[in-house]
């Protein structure tokens, strides 16, 4: 098994032949069998251990036993404590999600703090047919049934090709020794329901249901590779930028057919899922929106507007801008600069008598109820309705910024100036204000 480990790192992952790596070692078979083989292999890395406290004595020993296999391989350990059940009751989340955040949070961490590029964690081929079996028990798309991926950004899983059994009788052949844990085997949990039961049986079957499985599995990835590329580049003729949002045509969305398996292909990365929330969206009204966890996605008119969801709490703040400022840079770019004459205002330019205004000028986003005097219209205006007649879509009014004195709105930043603070004295200083 080394010889054809060592010619699957060399094939497939290169990269480890060069660079310090971390292992992700519970002190189990699995782990235990991939450290060996690193190790044999001449590789360099060191050791990750995670004590969840969740088996008292039996956590403990893990703890000591990779502490004593990192000693006898002269390798560095890194080791690290949670409190998992308090997770669980604050996150309301089982425990097995539990842990598997918490030491991923933790692996980052590492990699970060330690300048280590890559992670290896010791998946196999029996993990990969208990996973495609929960996601296919639990209802999936091919991307489901494509397995474990053996490369991400920084996870490198080397065994994939390996089975358990492989894995044993490495682990016999070289003497090994490694921890059991017991809750591998209650069958409450459903991957080891699976690979206690439900797999047994299907070799039962049909004797060579492991191999037929992994070539299934190759035909699978081979299919959704193929799918991936004609979805990337559909998406590149679909979505069109426009500054930090994207227009997606609902009139050539809709020649899509089956237009949910569409849908779900072009929308799922960005945490849209809900197949029938996508297609209500398309006959809604101008102006309903869908919210995943990182993006937004609104019907405006004929098309469909993404951008990515605010992390900071912009909407809330309020920017100050005092007298004697030439100058700033954020939240938005603007210049302050006394002229001799005025001239047209345009959308990134203003020009506004002086005297009229309060310092500190304030900067902030608007809200409901807000309204203003817009040059060219007579009376006030709700910057709702402004919007709305302006077709504005709520993206895009999210984004608005609103220079204001002593609570009057000077200027809908990039849009429209307030008649109340127009130039009406060109004795008087004449403030320009623009966009930089």
């Amino acid at each position: 098994m080394l010889e054809a480990f060592k010619k699957h790192i060399e094939n497939t992952f290169p990269e480890l032949g060069t660079n310090h790596f971390l292992i992700a070692c519970s002190g189990g078979l699995d782990s235990m069998v991939l450290t060996e083989l690193c190790h044999e292999a001449g590789l360099h890395f060191s050791l990750a251990h995670c004590n969840f406290r969740l088996r008292g004595q039996e956590s403990k020993g893990d703890e000591a036993f990779v502490r004593e296999q990192a000693k006898e391989l002269n390798k560095i350990i890194y080791v690290t404590h949670f409190d998992t059940m308090g997770y669980v009751n604050q996150h309301k989340v089982s425990v097995q999600m539990a842990a598997r955040e918490l030491r991923y949070v933790w692996f980052e961490h590492l990699l970060s703090q330690h300048k280590i590029p890559f992670l290896l964690t010791a998946h196999h081929a029996n993990d990969n047919l208990e996973t495609f079996l929960i996601n296919l028990s639990r209802g999936t798309g091919i991307d489901g049934l494509t397995g474990i991926p053996a490369k991400t950004e920084v996870l490198r899983r080397p065994l994939l090709p390996f089975t358990r059994k492989q894995l044993e009788g490495y682990a016999q052949k070289q003497q090994l020794q490694w921890r059991e844990d017991v809750s591998n085997t209650d069958t409450k949990y459903l991957r080891n329901k699976i690979r206690l039961e439900v797999i047994p049986l299907l070799n039962q079957l049909h004797p060579t249901f492991s191999d037929n499985f992994k070539n299934t599995l190759d035909y699978l990835g081979q299919t959704e590779a193929i799918a991936s590329t004609y979805l990337k580049n559909l998406k590149e003729d679909l979505f069109v930028q426009k500054d930090e949002k994207l227009e997606i045509s609902i009139e050539k969305l809709k020649e899509l057919s089956p237009l949910s398996v569409y849908l779900h292909g072009l929308f799922k990365e960005y945490g849209f899922k809900e197949l029938d929330n996508l297609e209500d969206l398309l006959d809604g009204l101008s102006g309903k929106q869908l919210v995943s966890n990182t993006h937004v996605l609104v019907k405006n008119r004929e098309f469909l507007v993404l951008s990515p969801l605010k992390e900071n709490n912009q909407n809330e703040q309020i920017f100050y801008v005092q007298k004697e400022v030439e100058q700033i840079d954020s939240p938005i770019a603007l210049k302050f600069s006394v002229v001799q004459e005025r001239y047209d205002n345009t959308s990134k330019v203003i020009y506004i008598q002086k005297d009229t205004l309060k310092y500190p000028l304030k900067i902030r986003k608007w809200k409901n109820g807000d309204y203003f005097y817009p040059i060219g219209l007579k009376g006030k205006k709700k910057l709702s309705k402004y919007f709305k007649d302006e077709k504005i879509d709520i993206v895009s009014k999210d984004e608005v910024w609103l220079l204001y004195s002593n609570e009057q709105i000077v200027w809908v930043v990039g849009m429209r100036a307030d008649e109340r603070f127009i130039v009406t004295d060109n004795s008087q200083e004449i403030l320009k204000i623009e966009i930089t």
